[in-house]
């Protein structure tokens, strides 16, 4: 039985594509550059599982799985070679000594003129995609100028100030077309903890709504989902376009001289280690992009001396990756890939080029 794939599966199968040829194309002019340096514990080879992920899988290899796009080298002979699926089976050998890592696809090859498809969705993801699909799609950063402009919620049903899922509201300012609407509030404010200036708003995702009756001056909406209960004054964003998860190609920041730190999260006794999504004080406004990696640096400290009294100054230490999946202008989302240790609000963001 033939599969069939899906104009947005195939949207997504071309926009992965595409990242790797450019991907590929700006590699071009690395051969001379010095070759990630390998696991410690590295296997020649390793079949991939449900479940797997590529920097999962190149941390195997390579001491800094960040890296794994200048070792990856598809093999022609199979379908979609860019892509790593459950049962290939990954080799690493060397070209003029460099690592390079194949995949032996198991796969029975039919020479028939039949077409045939492979489902994007079924290869093996470049970060897990649980850590980080809820933030895809939920309005994380806004600013004063679209909190002064946005619809918001007036009342509930029979004057009520909370309201929950099916639940129906009246609004006003709703001037855009759409149909659909994010429910948010303002949460966390984000300043810069160098400069303290102003970077935005976490957008607190409430829920979704949609349009039952537009009017002049007050519209009537249902809420269609709710994480907690929507209220009076909570603003309304329209949904213009559904996010696919990205096909994150992890790569080192274009300018290595960004550098940042991490935001306080709303607990401050939260504790922050791989997989933990955190806030950064830069964004689009310094060239930030989504796939970027950064190392995460621990904060410089000065102590005192339990004997003298003296002070002395405990360095900064490379505690791990971070890789950012969402930008605004002057804030971005990253997921914490690695740590050997606590990351906490304050710890720096540097390139990893810089070592």
């Amino acid at each position: 039985m033939k599969s069939q794939i899906t104009d947005s599966e195939f949207a997504k199968w071309f926009a992965g594509k595409l990242i790797v040829f450019c991907l590929f194309v700006g590699l071009s002019g690395l051969a001379s550059a010095q070759s990630p340096e390998l696991a410690d514990d590295y296997p020649d080879r390793y079949t991939v599982v449900e479940g797997d992920t590529l920097w999962g899988i190149s941390s195997r290899f390579l001491s800094d799985p960040w890296r794994w796009p200048e070792v990856w080298q598809g093999n022609p002979q199979v379908k979609n070679p860019d892509l790593i699926y459950p049962g290939d089976v990954l080799v690493l050998t060397f070209i003029d000594g460099r690592p390079v890592l194949r995949a032996l696809r198991r796969e029975t090859v039919k020479l028939s003129p039949t077409p045939r498809a492979t489902r994007y969705s079924d290869a093996i993801p470049p970060i897990d995609p649980a850590a980080i699909q809820a933030y895809i799609n939920s309005p994380l950063v806004t600013n004063q100028e679209e909190l002064s402009d946005a619809g918001y919620i007036v009342q509930g049903m029979d004057n009520r100030l909370v309201s929950g899922k099916y639940d129906q509201v009246y609004a006003r300012g709703v001037s855009e077309e759409s149909e659909e609407f994010r429910v948010f509030r303002p949460g966390r404010t984000f300043k810069d903890p160098q400069t303290g200036e102003l970077l935005g708003y976490e957008a607190v995702h409430v829920g979704d709504a949609n349009m039952l009756r537009r009017g002049e001056d007050v519209s009537r909406l249902v809420l269609t989902k709710t994480y907690t209960d929507a209220g009076v004054r909570d603003r309304l964003r329209p949904i213009l376009k559904q996010q696919a998860l990205p096909f994150y190609h992890p790569k080192p920041t274009a300018n290595d001289d960004v550098t940042g730190s991490i935001l306080k999260t709303e607990n401050e006794a939260t504790e922050l280690g791989a997989m933990s999504v955190v806030a950064i004080n830069f964004g689009e406004r310094e060239g930030v992009q989504a796939g970027d990696v950064f190392r995460i640096l621990s904060q410089q400290v000065t102590r005192k001396d339990p004997f003298d009294g003296s002070k002395y100054v405990i360095p900064e230490e490379k505690i791990g990756l971070a890789l950012v999946f969402r930008t605004f202008e002057k804030v971005s989302y990253a997921l914490v890939t690695d740590s050997s240790r606590q990351v906490t609000p304050g710890d720096k963001l540097v390139s990893p080029n810089k070592d």
